[in-house]
């Protein structure tokens, strides 16, 4: 695996909560590392609830990652606009965050240990 990405089992369990949901929780989350940025924490798909995200037309790319797709979360009160990410088929230094999700946090959500 390259130097610039490391990816590892997250200790504990984790929790994603949007618009006072809780959309998911895990105890097979991974944390990836990618050079100075801040750990990211990758839910495997089965462990949230994938009703509350609509697809979207963003897309990004990564060159040590790949491509990346986009999910809106939609609640009671808000939708989170391309809030939610992950590599549907990413390259093979990524292949562990395979059909897995990331979320940006901001005050509306968060990403906890529990």
């Amino acid at each position: 695996m390259s130097n610039h990405i490391t990816i590892r089992k997250a200790e504990g369990t984790w929790v994603v909560r949007a618009g006072g949901a809780i959309l998911g929780e895990s105890d097979n989350a991974l944390e990836l590392t990618e050079g100075d940025y801040a750990p990211v924490i990758y839910f495997p798909r089965e462990d949230i609830a994938m009703a509350f995200l609509d697809p979207s037309d963003q897309t990004t790319h990564c060159p040590f990652k790949g491509d990346a797709s986009y999910f809106s979360i939609v609640t009671k009160s808000a939708t989170l606009t391309n809030a939610v990410w992950s590599y549907e088929t990413p390259k093979p230094e990524a292949a562990r965050i395979a059909n897995h999700l990331a979320f940006y946090t901001s005050d509306k959500l968060a990403v906890e240990q529990i």
